[in-house]
């Protein structure tokens, strides 16, 4: 038995779309399937995936354009896997300039394409951070333990989600909807939760009196940023 993935689909044809979720969640994997280059950045952003499978041919952000965002924007180390109709060496040769570990031409096995992405997640699990680091904060995804300095942080599921989500895309700035999409997918609840699960984990990471410079920031009408003060955006 293998360990259960959890996998991101970006392709718009809609039955092969349709036959990958299925034979990959039959396998007890996890998948998220998205049908345009836009909404596949976005999830690909606001949550953690094992691996990405983009077609290169996507309305809305083509693959390439997608990929180069992962890569050089965000600074995403996830592994990424092309379905590619191209077959020439230049075509292919930018695929991987733009940041895919792997390709696949088409028509494939799903068999085959299974294989490459239990291989190549097995590869990528030792570069893959699983402790994330923002100035004196760590954050331990498998043990779930946050630090900051000397201090271990208590929090609850909300506000470690919220952290995993600020960390990984410091230190730029999540936008309100990328946290609440994160946390509550489609259906957020009332505009006060955010705020108050904010509130809970500023208290914790930037505890008054200050001894440390403060990390969290709000930026009124855009949403949040992790970051010492003085560190540059993206």
């Amino acid at each position: 038995m293998h360990t259960p993935l959890k996998i991101l689909f970006i392709e718009d044809h809609a039955d092969l779309a349709a036959n990958l979720a299925d034979y990959f969640a039959e396998r007890g994997d996890v998948v998220d399937v998205a049908m345009d280059g836009l909404t596949g950045l976005h999830l690909a952003l606001v949550h953690s995936y094992d691996i990405l499978v983009l077609d290169l041919m996507l309305p809305g952000m083509d693959g390439l354009t997608l990929c180069r965002k992962l890569r050089q924007e965000a600074g995403s180390q996830l592994p990424i896997i092309m379905l590619t109709a191209r077959t020439s060496p230049a075509e292919l040769e930018a695929g991987f300039l733009h940041g895919a570990d792997d390709y696949l031409t088409k028509p494939f096995r799903l068999k085959e394409l299974e294989l490459r992405i239990r291989a190549l997640t097995r590869r990528a699990s030792g570069r893959l951070t699983r402790t994330l680091h923002v100035a004196d904060l760590e954050f331990n995804r498998d043990t779930m333990r946050v630090q900051r300095g000397e201090r271990t942080l208590e929090l609850s599921a909300i506000p470690l989600k919220i952290l995993e989500t600020l960390m990984l895309r410091s230190p730029g700035i999540v936008e309100r909807h990328d946290l609440e999409t994160a946390i509550w997918g489609d259906s957020p609840p009332d505009s006060d939760a955010l705020r108050v699960h904010m509130h809970t984990l500023r208290s914790a990471i930037d505890p008054t009196p200050k001894s440390t410079p403060p990390l969290l920031h709000t930026l009124r009408g855009i949403g949040y940023r992790l970051a010492l003060p003085d560190a540059s955006q993206t």
